[in-house]
């Protein structure tokens, strides 16, 4: 956030003009002093001195004019700065919490700032810990959680920010946003001059007739003069983008201004599917969880996003006002579902017991749990032609049939992982010491490794059941 320093300004040393101003009076008042001979030739040299004096002084004086007025030039050079600037402009704007409608509008090109703050208060202070008072819950005069969103109109206008701000959440919701509730959350426009009010009020207005026709019920928007805006907390600002793991609120109708063309979810209605459900908008976590998991994902279980507008004739239970939500769907109905951010390896155990289900396979991975001897898996994987191995649940190549040896113990063996796919740590379960090898992505228990491979070489002793295979 943009940070005001005030310095205390120290006493500067005078320029050499400004030596020259206090040094020479001095000196040509001496001068006068001395220059009182009578007769003519002093008399005119008097005179020159006099005139030289004049000369000097007037010097000075252009000097003193022109130091007068460098402020005043420097105040007119400061004001030529680019539009993005010196003719931006602000509106403040409450669309329930700070954090996530802060996060959006930063988002947007045109925005230069978006700070969350209080405003519309009175007799509160400014604090969050005063207006989340629970006493203050449902008081008309508490303050409101807004943001201030300064942009560049010559990149975005007022009327996109608006019609942004109405489709980012539900403003047919009094004194709350989901289960956000109080007075603090109201939805609110606060305007600074008649053109944001006239502007506001059009939109509104507009909105309200795509809402009705949606089946929604009327605005509760307020539209009011912007009394005063107070910065919130610095532990507020950039809430979203301090703390990563989580999820972002997502209240929106699904209403546009420009509506959408209806998404075909027909591939969704057999079988079983993952479905992440992200934002409208710019949705950290949901940037967060593609990076970390889903942009590595290579598992057999189609993966799929929407977003809440998108999600025409699916069967889904769990509200879709969070963002990510992880739906797991079989035949376009939801079995389960999971809403914020998950790390890799919680990512991998719930697709892995709606994939795997009550099996031997989910027993290895997540239990560490051991394949029967010579099982029907194994007489399959070790007689495959030319191929790969890959993580039945992330889809990442393991091992390799050109490291793959018959071992007769009746479990795949292999003489390496692939380089980098694997983990190893000690396991002294059972009373035994042996290494454990993982699969590095999805953190299932795959077996061990032992050295007793052929030719001096290591064995990994690995499960069928937690393996798929891909022909070369």
């Amino acid at each position: 956030m943009p940070t005001l320093v005030t310095t205390t300004q120290s006493p500067q040393p005078a320029t050499a003009s400004e030596r020259a101003w206090s040094v020479r009076p001095a000196t040509d008042l001496s001068m006068h002093r001395h220059l009182t001979i009578p007769d003519s030739q002093r008399w005119l040299s008097f005179i020159k001195g006099c005139l030289l004096c004049l000369i000097q002084y007037k010097a000075a004086l252009l000097l003193l004019l022109s130091l007068a007025t460098q402020p005043a030039l420097a105040t007119a050079a400061s004001s030529n700065q680019p539009a993005s600037s010196a003719q931006s402009q602000s509106i403040v704007l409450g669309a329930g919490c700070f954090w996530g409608v802060e996060k959006r509008y930063q988002a947007l090109l045109g925005v230069l700032d978006a700070v969350s703050g209080y405003a519309g208060g009175k007799g509160v202070a400014p604090t969050y810990q005063a207006i989340t008072d629970p006493r203050r819950r449902l008081d008309p005069n508490n303050h409101a959680e807004v943001v201030r969103v300064q942009f560049d109109p010559a990149r975005v206008s007022l009327r996109q920010l608006l019609q942004q701000y109405f489709e980012q959440h539900d403003p047919t919701q009094l004194n709350r946003q989901g289960n956000d509730v109080g007075t603090q959350y109201r939805s609110v426009i606060f305007y600074q001059d008649d053109n944001q009010r006239q502007l506001a009020e059009q939109i509104k207005t507009e909105y309200q007739q795509l809402l009705t026709a949606a089946g929604y019920g009327r605005i509760q928007t307020q539209i009011l003069p912007l009394p005063q805006f107070y910065p919130a907390e610095g532990y507020h600002q950039d809430y979203l983008a301090k703390n990563p793991d989580g999820y972002c609120p997502d209240h929106s109708t699904g209403v546009r201004f420009q509506s959408a063309p209806t998404t075909d979810n027909s591939a969704l209605l057999q079988g079983k599917h993952l479905l992440v459900l992200e934002a409208e908008g710019y949705c950290p976590y949901c940037e967060k969880f593609r990076a970390d998991v889903l942009d590595h994902y290579q598992g057999s279980l189609p993966l799929h996003y929407r977003t809440a507008s998108q999600l025409q004739g699916l069967t889904l239970s769990t509200a879709h006002d969070a963002t990510p939500t992880l739906y797991l769907l079989e035949n376009g109905k939801e079995q389960a579902a999971v809403r914020g951010y998950l790390a890799p390896t919680d990512f991998y155990r719930v697709i892995g017991a709606f994939q795997l289900g009550d099996s031997e396979a989910y027993r290895v991975a997540f239990a560490k749990g051991t394949d029967a001897r010579f099982c029907q898996q194994y007489e399959i994987f070790n007689n495959t032609p030319d191929g790969v191995f890959t993580d039945k649940l992330s889809g990442d190549i393991l091992f390799d049939t050109r490291d793959r040896f018959d071992s007769g113990t009746g479990w795949l063996s292999f003489t390496r992982a692939v380089p980098g796919s694997t983990l190893e740590k000690p396991d002294n379960s059972f009373g035994m010491q042996r290494i454990e090898v993982i699969a590095k992505r999805s953190g299932i228990h795959l077996g061990h490794v032992f050295d007793d491979g052929p030719n001096g070489q290591r064995r990994f002793c690995i499960n069928a059941t937690v393996l798929d295979f891909k022909a070369r």
